[in-house]
């Protein structure tokens, strides 16, 4: 009998959610001699036209040809002693594989989640399937799991209404290989960075203005790492495409890294990714003070918290003016990220899910 089986949304190297909390931990499943099969739900076609406007009928035949393989494997999960489910065994529909797991092949499902799933929250290009997504049925894979672990203390919350067997497993990186490098501040003309995907450029929309106005005062770049370009363009911004193999060189381009965010459930759900990215990095990051953002980032120390337009401004303007102060709060928060926010730091916590 195999160990693990990971049943995911979507084609490896693709989704940060699950590069970072399922693909990064292989060579430490490796390491504990786990056997496992990480099995994407969407192949390669199906994810390329997923997000595009068009493409209704690639959408619908990839969509079906996805369940029918998920239907095909769902009968291969006796081979397994955990099945591990990635926010869902399929993106719509009730979560009849969820119950064919628990209830009939009673396999020990471990269930984990790093956003506020239960949610509605749809793309504009795939409006026409929200209908069948199902937001309802993350209660119940909570109330049929063996374990949860959820990314941080909302979602935790969340789970431990339906099943006290819960774990706070935050997003993490990889310090030794991903995430090794330090950046180096210097004098000269700073970059103020953003990563992310398409689905949430729109939480920058706020600060545009902000960087706008402080453009006019001081020199800086801006730099957007995205899978998009976003709709907008100030002066002196490069849009750098997502490229997994180069992804920790392009964060290092990045002087100081931002994460604006909505005050709402949905955020509050957020895992606060971004920051850890920036920090691990030795870069220091201005976010609004929204969930899992208030734990990552300590005010003034490596980094700061701002509410207001002034408040981002004052704060990025005294980060972009101030060379040896981004060191330090890089550093500081470098710090944090190896203790808290690693995976070596994690690595226990994640293999006792299997034992």
């Amino acid at each position: 009998m195999k160990d693990i089986l990971f049943l995911v949304p979507y084609p490896l190297h693709r989704a940060p959610s699950q590069r970072f909390r399922v693909e990064l931990y292989e060579p430490i499943l490796q390491k504990h001699q786990l056997s496992y099969t990480i099995a994407p739900f969407m192949d390669e076609a199906t994810w390329n036209v997923l997000y595009k406007q068009s493409s209704v009928i690639k959408k619908a035949m990839g969509i079906l040809k996805s369940f029918l393989k998920r239907w095909v494997l769902l009968f291969s999960a006796t081979q397994y002693r955990y099945v591990f489910i990635h926010r869902e065994a399929a993106p719509l529909g009730p979560p009849l594989v969820e119950w064919m797991l628990a209830k009939v092949f009673r396999k020990k499902i471990i269930y984990d989640f790093d956003d506020a799933i239960w949610i509605p929250n749809t793309s504009e290009a795939n409006k026409l399937a929200a209908q069948w997504k199902a937001f309802w049925k993350v209660k119940y894979i909570c109330q049929w799991a063996y374990r949860i672990t959820a990314g941080n203390a909302y979602l935790s919350d969340f789970a431990k209404q339906y099943n006290e067997q819960v774990v706070l497993l935050p997003t993490c990186v990889d310090i030794e290989n991903g995430h090794s490098k330090l950046k180096q501040h210097h004098s000269n003309i700073p970059v103020i960075g953003w990563t992310g995907s398409h689905s949430t450029l729109v939480y920058l929309d706020d600060i545009v203005p902000v960087l706008k106005e402080l453009q006019q005062e001081i020199a800086f770049e801006i730099v957007i790492i995205a899978d998009k370009k976003p709709d907008w363009e100030l002066p002196h911004q490069r849009f750098i495409p997502w490229n997994e193999q180069t992804e920790q060189e392009d964060l290092l381009q990045i002087d100081i890294g931002i994460m604006p965010l909505k005050e709402n459930a949905w955020s509050e759900g957020k895992c606060g990714f971004k920051l850890i990215q920036y920090l691990a990095l030795g870069i220091p990051a201005v976010a609004a003070p929204v969930g899992v953002n208030n734990n990552i980032i300590d005010h003034g120390v490596n980094g700061f918290l701002c509410t207001s337009k002034e408040e981002w401004k004052g704060c990025l303007k005294q980060l972009v003016t101030n060379a040896a102060v981004r060191k330090q709060m890089g550093l500081v928060g470098r710090e944090k990220i190896v203790k808290e926010y690693s995976i070596q730091s994690q690595e226990e916590k994640f293999i006792s899910l299997f034992t």
